[in-house]
């Protein structure tokens, strides 16, 4: 990993900052103590980011949790029983990793996932808009769109507009200015640019603005920055540590409670890693079963030590890919820097105006939801195009997985319109001419069902093999195949496989693009 200490310094910076803010704005949201949102990103960067088989994955407290959180920590009357369901879930959650459960991020459609990164894009930009303007009255990191100060996402854009904060706009404008400039000009002029990353700059500089402005007419308030318990001694400090209730483990529902919350916990944490395996530049594969142990081993640490439950975010695992992150390094590192803010430099810390960081996710919202994509969707046709968008509604309107659930269901039914019979392949090998060689036949009517059998199948080809792909019977073969198959060729190249692609086009060894090749098309 320390081959690429470059790269994943710069990243580690900007996820601290967006992963900051998120930690207590998820724990406000839970009705939670705020040290237990830290705690939580603590251990999700350190314990998880070591365990863990992800490169690029980031962990920490989830706000797709914090409804399940608020709503435990008042059936259970306390937050210390609260923990103990936490450490609990992380048990459960072993128990999930040694059974194998992590094949189900399988059998997740492709549109689904990319349908699911849209709608994050667009709800990090609908929910950090008002933070942009100075308007914090509903916490970063509650992504629901019923909010927990009672208002839903867009009757609090309306609020915002007799609220906003000059001082915090401000500096929000020049933030969002400099990150522009950065990402798009200075990083191509030098590498020092690559090295000092543009959040820092910008983080700097609100810290800077807010000194400077003290007591002018741009001043910006304590409510609009970030706000990171300040312990007035080492005692106080160990003070805010809280350990379970161990006498109510005999309570069926501290049992119920952290089955939920291993089941979610492991859902959301399955649905990312597919997610940030498709965002990966390099297309690595992470090992899901693995996964499922890591968070499971977060998470009765976490509850251990009084922090929140833990899963793999997209969030901070997006933003640590749009910064160059290379390795599981960027990751741990972004641990070490949470517990440097919270023990050595809180007071600084708290001089960081959320506008800034709001301007950091803005950024990091419009790389999900580029315009261009739904383009690209809709030329794919409709049995891509419906479920990204049913995915993308359900969660700016519901929630995360409400959303998926529903582009779940419509991917489902789009499937069982569209396939007749059952897909298969054939796999027959042939060792004539003392050479590995292998015919693969796709069938009729080729699937999303079948992506984790074709991984399985593409992952055990040896070194040097030959690949004989037929496709010539194939009437329908969906986008995430092909996906999969452009996926590959890396490994393909790394592994000197040779593919020799057979169809009713002509037979074409290596292709540059499996998706050019076949030119998916409406109607096709």
């Amino acid at each position: 990993m320390l081959k690429h200490i470059k790269n994943d310094l710069p990243a580690s910076i900007v996820v601290f900052f967006v992963a900051l803010p998120l930690c207590l704005g998820i724990a406000l949201a839970s009705g939670a103590p705020l040290f237990s949102g830290l705690i939580a990103g603590i251990i999700g960067g350190i314990i998880v980011g070591s365990l863990s088989g992800s490169s690029i994955g980031v962990s920490g407290p989830a706000a797709g949790l914090a409804a399940i959180v608020s709503a435990a920590i008042i059936s259970l009357e306390g937050f210390e029983t609260f923990l103990l369901a936490v450490v609990l879930a992380g048990a459960i959650q072993i128990g999930f990793g040694l059974l194998r459960f992590g094949i189900i991020a399988y059998y997740f459609p492709s549109s689904v996932i990319k349908g699911m990164l849209t709608g994050i894009g667009i709800i990090i930009i609908l929910k950090e808009i008002p933070h942009f303007f100075g308007y914090d009255k509903d916490a970063i990191g509650d992504f629901a769109y019923n909010q927990v100060d009672g208002q839903t996402t867009f009757s609090e854009l309306g609020n915002m507009l007799d609220y906003i904060s000059p001082g915090a706009t401000l500096i929000a404008v020049i933030s969002l200015a400099i990150l522009i400039l950065w990402d798009r000009v200075l990083t191509k002029k030098s590498n020092i640019f690559k090295l000092i990353q543009g959040p820092l700059v910008a983080v700097v500089l609100g810290i800077i603005f807010f000194s400077f402005t003290l007591g002018t007419d741009m001043e910006i308030s304590k409510e609009h920055l970030v706000q990171i318990p300040v312990p007035e001694s080492f005692d106080s400090f160990l003070g805010q540590f809280t350990f379970p209730n161990w006498s109510a483990i005999t309570s069926s529902g501290i049992w119920v409670t952290a089955f939920t919350i291993a089941l979610v916990a492991s859902l959301e944490t399955l649905l990312c890693v597919e997610a940030t395996d498709k965002l990966d530049p390099e297309k690595r594969v992470t090992p899901t079963n693995r996964e499922l142990l890591a968070q499971g081993a977060g998470n009765m640490v976490s509850g251990l030590i009084g922090g929140l439950p833990i899963t793999q975010v997209i969030v901070r695992s997006s933003t640590n890919i749009q910064s160059g992150g290379k390795t599981k390094l960027s990751a741990i590192i972004h641990g070490f820097f949470l517990i440097l803010a919270v023990i050595a430099i809180p007071t600084l810390m708290n001089k960081i105006p959320l506008s800034v960081l709001a301007a950091v996710l803005l950024v990091v919202g419009y790389k999900l939801a580029k315009p261009a994509l739904f383009v690209k969707m809709y030329n794919l046709g409709w049995k891509q195009f419906v479920p990204f968008v049913v995915t993308v509604l359900g969660i700016v309107f519901l929630d995360l997985l409400k959303g998926i659930g529903l582009g779940l269901a419509v991917g489902i039914v789009v499937i069982l319109i569209k396939s007749y019979q059952n897909s298969h392949f054939l796999n027959i090998e042939d060792k004539s001419n003392g050479k590995r060689k292998i015919k693969m036949t796709l069938a009729e009517e080729v699937t999303f069902f079948n992506k984790g059998a074709i991984l399985k199948e593409l992952d055990a080809l040896e070194e040097n093999s030959y690949l004989e792909l037929d496709v010539r019977n194939t009437r329908y073969l969906d986008n995430d195949i092909i996906e999969i198959l452009e996926d590959f060729q890396e490994k393909a190249k790394n592994r000197n496989i040779t593919i020799n692609l057979i169809s009713t086009r002509g037979t074409v060894e290596n292709p540059e693009s499996y998706i050019e090749f076949f030119k998916l098309k409406p109607n096709s």
